[in-house]
């Protein structure tokens, strides 16, 4: 039995009608004259035409589970007629909280077949952020296969995908909706220390939908989506691979779940993988594991000019660049046209790009200045925020007739090729593994307790975590104040949010001009990181040969000293992504095809060393005896 002959088998709970996909997906009242599929927005005309060139190819493939483009179709109506019947349609706010499941993507598209809200969560954020998000936005359903503990849902419906799979069949309709309601509601990082809702209509996302058909991907195979499914990167793998008739390998590099492929004995990335998508650190550390991949797309960071040869070896490469309130992509670099993907490229189709100076004039090629990003995909706003909104979302002066741009806060050049080459931020927002956060958010998070006076938030020397001083108030007591602060963020921040390094300060380092000098706090916080009294083990005075090694690519990976071999990763600072870079400099270092797992089993020096002694002792023993066998290894 073939795996796509087993997807549709598998699409619907035992004595449930089977998953009969409708020939085509039709529009709710089609004109009389023309054909069902003509006025259908770009997406569902795209799932139309895949359902019916290529029903049994997979369309979603994820841990508990595949679904064909049929099966998915079917599902899609099936999730429709159940949101249908909770009262949904347009501008009703629905919360997907159903994380990497194969039900994510149908749950997704029959909202937006009806011309509803979606809200996507993920379930790995904290239970007090998951309400604060649903009540923000005024969700009238969630879907979900149970509420999680702690969630007070209120007044939602709840609808749950194993009682929607038992629904009765039917034929996918499509409404066409106003091209100005809302489609989708991200939450990004907000200064105030709350989440803001990014309001992208309609209109964006059949404008990036369009778009995405000059990529030109082949269709057939799977596309890699291994991000969190509350943010709009999610969307642009998802909608990407759809849109070319690929499957989405809906995959976890989180820290758990790493751990969960570790324990059933797999590697993270799935096998085949024709496209795959990544940020630039996620690539680096897993990057192993995508040779099959013909085309890569690196986005939510900006990629080292390394890397990029690296990955452009052989294969298509693209930089793809936008923030949320744009649409989820606003521009893109692609070496099959030449591009130097170092660079952001130009915009995509349908989209404006205009490099401004602080009067909002153009300035010449090869000078700094803000981007500001412009078109039809530019979003309503920030739900609840007009005071921001109108501080962010500005008249277009140079299209008029009441269009807006967007002024993002990246500095960019635009090259006299019309390349745009990121060159940083104008605010104290930071990417920490991909994701977009506002240091405000954490320091008002941490401020908020009585016991906290002042907070100052910076990144870590490696990047890839954040680093919180605090100064504790007047009585309070400093010891246990450190674990109470990282306490608090854990509840109401993603987890590349939480700092892994707080310390409670006499003061905060400041600038001349008042304001925090993260620069260094940055420098003090490693400094104290360096626990008093504990010698920095040196090589030779101690430690085996192999605990050196790993030691030594622990601290490049960290960016910290490692105090000694019993020194646990996770505590040092370790998180999903950096587990994954030592594991992979390991593999290279010592050639032994050492496991993540053995990272994740037990995370000291030596530990990890005891596996490389015991793999290297294996691979001695295996050894060919004499320059006879030579031939033979490898055979």
């Amino acid at each position: 039995m073939t795996d796509r002959h087993a997807e549709s088998r598998g699409a619907t709970a035992p004595g449930a009608p089977a998953d009969d996909a409708p020939p085509r997906a039709a529009r709710a009242e089609p004109g009389p004259a023309e054909p069902a599929d003509a006025a259908l927005p770009p997406l569902f005309a795209r799932l139309e035409r895949w359902t019916r060139e290529q029903p049994n190819e997979t369309a979603v493939k994820a841990f508990d589970g595949t679904l064909t483009y049929a099966a998915l179709t079917a599902r899609t109506a099936r999730y429709a007629t159940a949101l249908a019947g909770a009262g949904v349609g347009p501008e009703t706010a629905v919360g997907l909280l159903l994380g990497r499941s194969r039900e994510s993507v149908p749950a997704l598209l029959a909202v937006w077949s009806l011309g509803a809200t979606a809200v996507p969560l993920d379930p790995a954020h904290p239970v007090e952020r998951l309400g604060r998000v649903l009540r923000d936005a005024g969700a009238a359903v969630l879907v979900a296969p149970e509420v999680p503990t702690g969630l007070e849902p209120g007044g939602i419906t709840l609808l749950a995908p194993a009682d929607i799979r038992r629904s009765a069949p039917g034929p996918l309709g499509v409404s066409v909706p106003a091209p100005d309601s809302c489609s989708y509601l991200i939450y990004t990082s907000g200064t105030t220390g709350r989440p803001k809702g990014v309001e992208v209509t309609y209109r964006g996302l059949d404008t990036f939908v369009e778009a995405l058909g000059d990529l030109g991907l082949p269709p057939g195979g799977l596309g890699l989506n291994a991000v969190s499914p509350a943010f709009d990167g999610w969307l642009w793998c998802t909608l990407l691979y759809l849109t070319h008739g690929q499957g989405v390998a809906l995959t976890d590099l989180s820290l758990d779940g790493l751990r969960q492929a570790a324990a059933e004995g797999r590697e993270p990335l799935p096998v085949g993988l024709r496209t795959v998508s990544l940020t630039p650190s996620l690539l680096a550390a897993h990057g192993a594991g995508i040779d099959s991949a013909e085309v890569v797309v690196v986005a939510g960071e900006a990629c080292p000019a390394a890397l990029a040869e690296r990955f452009a070896r052989g294969r298509r490469l693209l930089n793809v660049y936008g923030p949320t309130e744009v649409t989820i992509a606003a521009t893109w670099a692609d070496s099959r046209r030449g591009d130097d993907v170092t660079t952001i490229g130009r915009p995509l189709p349908g989209y404006r790009a205009y490099v401004l100076d602080e009067e909002l004039r153009p300035v010449a090629a090869g000078t700094e200045g803000e981007l500001y990003l412009g078109g039809p995909a530019v979003a309503r706003g920030y739900r609840g925020r007009p005071g921001l909104t109108a501080s962010r979302f500005l008249p277009d002066p140079f299209q008029g007739g009441g269009t807006r741009m967007y002024r993002t806060g990246d500095v960019v050049v635009r090259r006299p090729s019309g390349e745009l080459e990121y060159r940083g931020r104008r605010d104290d927002q930071v990417k920490i593994r991909g994701h977009r956060i506002e240091l405000g958010e954490v320091e008002r998070i941490a401020a908020e307790l009585p016991e906290v006076v002042a907070a100052a938030c910076c990144p870590l020397a490696a990047g890839q975590t954040l680093g919180l001083a605090v100064v504790a108030a007047p009585g309070a007591d400093p010891a246990g104040l450190a674990e109470l602060v990282v306490e608090r963020c854990r509840k109401q921040l993603p987890a590349a949010a939480v700092p892994a390094a707080v310390r409670v300060l006499d003061r905060i380092p400041t600038l001349s001009t008042g304001k925090a000098d993260r620069e260094a706090l940055a420098k003090s916080l490693a400094a104290a990181d360096r626990t008093p009294g504990t010698p920095v083990v040196a090589p030779g005075s101690g430690p085996t040969t192999s605990e050196r090694v790993v030691m030594a690519v622990w601290a490049d990976v960290l960016a910290t000293e490692i105090p000694g071999p019993d020194a646990d990763f996770f505590e040092l600072g370790g998180h999903s992504l950096a587990a994954a870079r030592a594991v992979s400099e390991l593999r290279r270092v010592t050639g032994l095809r050492v496991g993540l797992g053995a990272l994740l089993a037990e995370p000291t020096a030596r530990h990890f060393a005891a596996e490389l002694d015991r793999l290297s002792a294996e691979r001695e023993a295996s050894a060919p005896a004499g320059p006879a066998d030579d031939t033979a290894e490898g055979a």
